[in-house]
C-alpha cells in the first residue's frame, strides 16, 4: 500500500477511533513479516503521541490460516492478563472500509530481537537470563487450558499431518540431494508419533526472532502470532531448542545460547514438569525446516522469491536431517 494513501487512511481511522478531528498521523512505514503485512506508524491526539502497528493480511489471498488477522488478534487479546506478556490490541475489525481488508492495531513496543545485531553481540553470560526468560513464557503460554483461552480453535491437532503436510514442499526442494535423507526421516517420524501427546495453546514459531526484549534484557513481548493453535504443546519446545542446537547446523549459531539441556531444565523447571522425552519434537522441528529451507531456496532460484540467504541456510539442509535421525533413535 503507497505510504501516502496510507498515512490518509490511518489518519480518518484514528480521528474516528480517537474521537479527535485533530488526529494526525506521521512515520508510516513498512516492517518486517511473513504471512501478512505490517505498518508501523505514530499517532498524535490531544498532545500525546503513540506507536503503533497496523497488521493486514497480503493482498488476493484467502483471509484465513495465517492470513486470518483478526484470529491472531484473538489470541493476542486473549494472553493479555496472562503470564505470556503480549502486546496490546487497540484496535481490530473486519470493516474493510478502512484498509481495504481485516484488519488489528498494536501498540508499538520499543525493542529487539535474539536476531538482531544487539542479540548476536550478547556473550553468554548476558544471554542466559535473557534465554531463561522465554523458556519461562512458553512453560507459562502451555499451561493455559485451551478450552478457556482458545474455546472455538479445538479439538487439538493430531500430529501425523504435521508430518505428511511437508510433503507438497520436500517435492519441490531447489536441491534435492540436500533433502536426500529427508524420507528416512519422515518415515521414522511416522514409525514413532507420541501416543499421548500434553494439548494445549501453541504459538507454532517460537524462536528467538518472535521473542521481544528491551536493551536491558527484559522480555517485552512474544510477537507474530500468524501460527498459533491448539495441539501438541511440545512442538513450540522442539522448533525453538532446535535453533539453539549447535549441532543441527553446518555454520553454528549466531548467538551464544546455552545449551539445549539447560534450557529444556529452565523450561521444565517453570512448567512444574518434566516434558519428558521431547527428541521427536525435536526430531520433526529439523525436519520441518530442512523442508522449509530447501522449499525456500528453490523460490530463491527461480527467481520467484530472491532471498541470497538461502544459499547459506540451504547448507544445513543435511545436518539437520541427520540431527533428526540421532534424535530418533
Amino acid at each position: 500500500m503507497d505510504p501516502a494513501e496510507l498515512t490518509g487512511r490511518l489518519t480518518r481511522f484514528c480521528r474516528e477511533q480517537l474521537g479527535d478531528p485533530a488526529a494526525a498521523v506521521s512515520g508510516v512505514e513498512t516492517m518486517p513479516g511473513h504471512a501478512g503485512f505490517s505498518f508501523g506508524f505514530t499517532v498524535a491526539s490531544r498532545g500525546e503521541s503513540r506507536g503503533c502497528v497496523l497488521r493486514v493480511p497480503p493482498p488476493n489471498v484467502r483471509r484465513r490460516g495465517t492470513a486470518d488477522v483478526l484470529r491472531q488478534a484473538r489470541i493476542v487479546r486473549a494472553l493479555r492478563d496472562t503470564e505470556v506478556p503480549v502486546a496490546e490490541v487497540l484496535w481490530e475489525g473486519g470493516d474493510e472500509r478502512w484498509f481495504g481488508s481485516p484488519y488489528f492495531i498494536v501498540n508499538r513496543l520499543d525493542g529487539e530481537v535474539l536476531r538482531s545485531d544487539w542479540g548476536q553481540s550478547l556473550p553468554l553470560e548476558r544471554m542466559r537470563p535473557i534465554a531463561h526468560q522465554a523458556m519461562r513464557a512458553l512453560a507459562a503460554l502451555h499451561r493455559l487450558d485451551w478450552r478457556e483461552y482458545a474455546p472455538d480453535d479445538g479439538p487439538p491437532l493430531a500430529l501425523a499431518p504435521d508430518v505428511t503436510r511437508w510433503d507438497r514442499f520436500l517435492d519441490r526442494s531447489g536441491d534435492p540431494e540436500l533433502t536426500a535423507l529427508a524420507p528416512a526421516v519422515r518415515a521414522r517420524l511416522l514409525e514413532r508419533l507420541p501416543r499421548t501427546p500434553r494439548a494445549g495453546v501453541f504459538h507454532g514459531d517460537y524462536q528467538w526472532s518472535n521473542v521481544l526484549y528491551s536493551r536491558e534484557g527484559r522480555l517485552l513481548a512474544v510477537i507474530d502470532w500468524e501460527l498459533w493453535g491448539v495441539g501438541a504443546t511440545l512442538n513450540d519446545l522442539g522448533w525453538i531448542i532446535t535453533f539453539a542446537d549447535p549441532e543441527a547446523w553446518t555454520q553454528g549459531l549466531n548467538h551464544a545460547l546455552p545449551p539445549p539441556e539447560e534450557l529444556i531444565a529452565e523450561y521444565a523447571a517453570a512448567a512444574g514438569e518434566d516434558p519428558g522425552d521431547i527428541g521427536w519434537y525435536r526430531a520433526l522441528a529439523a525436519y520441518k525446516f530442512g523442508v522449509i529451507s530447501g522449499f525456500n531456496l528453490m523460490l530463491h532460484r527461480t527467481g520467484k522469491r530472491p532471498d541470497d540467504s538461502w544459499e547459506g541456510t540451504a547448507l544445513s539442509i543435511p545436518g539437520l536431517m541427520r540431527r533428526a535421525l540421532d534424535l530418533l533413535g
